[in-house]
């Protein structure tokens, strides 16, 4: 039995891991425009070099962004369909969740460090979410740490992000700290994490999460309305 990790909030990317939380192939593909084209492709390259079959997968995980409205609305729908088509369950993870857990991990944050991850929500915005790092949990493969969320996550402007207080006593990542270092404190950002959600980090969140009977939702964090709207009704040009 078998977990696929599926992400595309801010690429496209894939995992399979043992139902333990081990990682058995992973896969990333550094596209922000073409997830509906690479992420199938990838899915069954992925499942092959793990030596796994599509009904090997009992756990489907997706990444609920937040993201822009159609990669995520791709790789959600995804997720779902290949679960339904093999009768495996799909649960869901915010993607920031996976940044800031792999950044505690691999930059060795000690518990008690607050970190902001902040991603590139496009209109001169950030998606940002605000994390504690508490101690390694028993229950979390991989050796990840618990994250305690203090706030979001949510979007706004960097400039008000910078303002909100929020940004204080922070180590500050991701895509959204580069983009806006300007209006960030130079001295809290950490170039080195990790800017994109790793789906094997997804799915070992995920495992820690169901064994502590959380409900995990594989429900989309649009946070705002698409770009794309509804065209009002026409004017009439006479009385």
């Amino acid at each position: 039995m078998a977990i696929l990790s599926v992400d595309t909030s801010a690429a496209v990317s894939v995992s399979v891991l043992t139902d333990s939380g081990v990682e058995l192939s992973s896969a990333h593909v550094p596209q922000e425009r073409r997830h509906a084209e690479e992420l199938t492709p990838l899915i069954v390259r992925t499942l092959d070099r793990a030596r796994c079959l599509p009904s090997d997968i009992t756990t489907v995980v997706a990444g609920r962004g937040p993201a822009p409205f159609t990669g995520l609305r791709v790789g959600l729908v995804t997720a779902q369909a290949f679960a339904f088509g093999v009768g495996a369950t799909t649960v869901g993870v915010c993607s920031l969740d996976a940044i800031a857990a792999q950044a505690a991990y691999e930059r060795g944050y000690k518990p008690g460090t607050r970190v902001m991850v902040l991603s590139d929500a496009r209109r001169k915005e950030v998606y940002y979410g605000h994390y504690q790092v508490g101690e390694t949990t028993p229950e979390a493969p991989g050796g990840l740490p618990h994250l305690v969320t203090l706030d979001g996550p949510g979007v706004m402007r960097p400039q008000d992000l910078a303002q909100s207080g929020l940004l204080e006593q922070c180590v500050i990542i991701g895509r959204g700290a580069d983009l806006y270092r300007d209006d960030m404190p130079a001295d809290a950002i950490d170039s080195e994490a990790p800017s994109v959600p790793s789906t094997t980090v997804l799915a070992q969140l995920a495992c820690a999460a169901l064994a502590r009977g959380e409900d995990l939702p594989a429900t989309p964090l649009y946070l705002r309305r698409p770009d794309a709207q509804v065209p009002a009704a026409r004017k009439r040009a006479t009385a």
